[in-house]
């Protein structure tokens, strides 16, 4: 269970990392990438233990790093997705508001 909690921290972590860092992170939330990076680094943390991945000699390491890796790529998909998509909605919108 203490692999789960570090798990969520790193990723919560990773994941406000990745807000502070972005230069479009006013067009979506604070907390979107460290919500998703945790939602994905526990999701992959429950597979690896379902898989029996947790307790083995030579694979204890999985659901320790493969979790807040997932987590770490997911918040920094999202806050590229959104950005990119939000950007250009917002511009859609400022000009479609400025022709009438």
């Amino acid at each position: 269970m203490l692999s789960l909690v570090i798990v969520v921290l790193v990723t919560v972590a990773a994941g406000f990392i990745v807000w502070a860092n972005d230069r479009r992170h006013a067009k979506y939330g604070m907390f979107l990438p460290a919500g998703v990076a945790t939602v994905v680094g526990m999701l992959a943390w429950i597979i690896c233990m379902a898989a029996g991945l947790g307790y083995q000699p030579g694979l204890t390491w999985v659901p320790w790093i493969l979790p807040m890796v997932a987590g770490s790529a997911a918040a920094v998909a999202v806050a590229g997705y959104l950005g990119r998509l939000r950007t250009k909605r917002d511009t859609q919108r400022l000009t479609a508001a400025l022709k009438k």
